[in-house]
Formats: structure tokens, C-alpha cells, sequence
């Protein structure tokens, strides 16, 4: 397996120091950018091939919403190549993460990231997320480039405990999405995020019931 190159590495150390989290982070994170690097030669698991890139795009924009992740069990919904929920779960390893995706090919990266990381605490589940009903709900469920906003609320609304967050990771302003919320959710706050090395605006809506 190709090593991470050391402008990656660079960036990756840099990005941590920014976000205020510990610099051991970064063998774990690097070693899961060098099982993505390599499988995506092979099935094509991200649209983004540059390891920089990845560093700043994937990994330091999944870290850098840690701060408002709510409660301890984590649900992330059409997580792909484990995004942002493998990031989270190296920096954050109390947490209880569930990888919800339904393409097998990307399902198969995360068991087997999820293997050689030796993440105890990260499960990887592959369906549909409407038809995904776990034993308990979540304190926190997100998503990442997933789906407009009233689609992520109504296809994964039912995962959230009656405390529960949906938190949605967007780019642009996203309030064209937000005028037509299903019942009961409503938007708690948008929070714009500040990532590493990302040169585009990024914000991350979170959704609660009504009270």
C-alpha cells in the first residue's frame, strides 16, 4: 500500500494543530487516507484522488464539526467511504458510530478500514437508510453531501432519539432548503464551520423536533 506523501502529511499536521486536536491523530488519519487512496484506484470510492485534497476536503472538513456533535451515539447516514464518521470515531473513540450506506463496494471499504484501524466502537451497516431501523435511536445523525436537506430530514428523521440532532454538512448557503422542513423538525442553528486548508464556505445545519 502507497504511503501517504509528505505534503499530505504536512497538511494533515497543520490541519489537526488548527483544530486544536491532539497531533497523535495523525498516524490513524493517515493510515485511513492510505487504505482510501488505495482502494479508490480499484473502485473509485471518491470523486477526489489528490491526497491534499483529501486531507483538507474529507478528513479536516469531517473534523472540524466535532465540536457540535451531540451525545455519544453517532449515526452517519449515506456515509460512503466513512465520512465524516471514520474521522470522527479516530479522533472522538468513546463515541458509538454506525455507518449507514447502501453501495456494497464502499460498505466493504469501511469493514475493512474499520479492521485495520481497530475501531471498536464503529459498526458499518449497509441499506438504504429509510429502511434502516436499529435497535436504539441516536443522539446524533449526519450527513455528509448526502441530500438536500427536507429529503435527509424525512428519509432519516425516525433515527434520532427524542433528544436527537440531525446535523446536515453543506457548502453554500443553504437556506433555499430549509423553507419547507417535514414535521416536527426545525432548524436549531446554522454554524459555520472554518476547515484547514479549505478555501470554500462551509456550514452545518442542525435540526431538532419541535417542543
Amino acid at each position: 500500500m502507497t504511503g501517504l506523501p509528505e505534503a499530505a502529511r504536512t497538511d494533515l499536521v497543520q490541519g489537526l494543530q488548527a483544530l486544536g486536536l491532539a497531533p497523535e491523530l495523525e498516524a490513524p488519519l493517515a493510515t485511513y487516507l492510505e487504505l482510501l487512496l488505495h482502494w479508490s484506484r480499484a473502485y473509485n470510492l471518491t470523486a477526489i484522488t489528490d491526497p491534499e485534497q483529501m486531507v483538507s476536503h474529507h478528513v479536516l472538513d469531517s473534523l472540524a464539526v466535532l465540536p457540535l456533535i451531540h451525545g455519544s451515539r453517532i449515526a452517519d447516514i449515506g456515509s460512503g467511504a466513512g465520512l465524516p464518521g471514520i474521522p470522527l470515531a479516530i479522533a472522538r473513540p468513546d463515541l458509538e458510530v454506525v455507518l449507514v450506506e447502501a453501495v456494497g463496494k464502499k460498505n466493504r471499504f469501511q469493514k475493512q478500514a474499520i479492521l485495520e484501524l481497530g475501531l471498536s466502537g464503529v459498526s458499518a451497516v449497509q441499506s438504504r437508510v429509510e429502511n434502516y431501523r436499529p435497535e436504539e435511536p441516536f443522539d446524533t445523525v449526519i450527513s455528509r453531501a448526502f441530500a438536500a436537506t427536507g429529503d435527509f430530514v424525512a428519509l432519516a428523521g425516525h433515527l434520532a432519539g427524542p433528544d436527537g440532532r440531525l446535523l446536515a454538512m453543506k457548502g453554500r448557503n443553504p437556506a433555499d432548503e430549509l423553507q419547507q422542513l417535514p414535521e416536527p423538525w426545525v432548524v436549531a442553528a446554522i454554524h459555520e464551520i472554518l476547515v484547514p486548508g479549505l478555501n470554500a464556505e462551509r456550514r452545518l445545519v442542525e435540526l431538532r423536533r419541535r417542543t
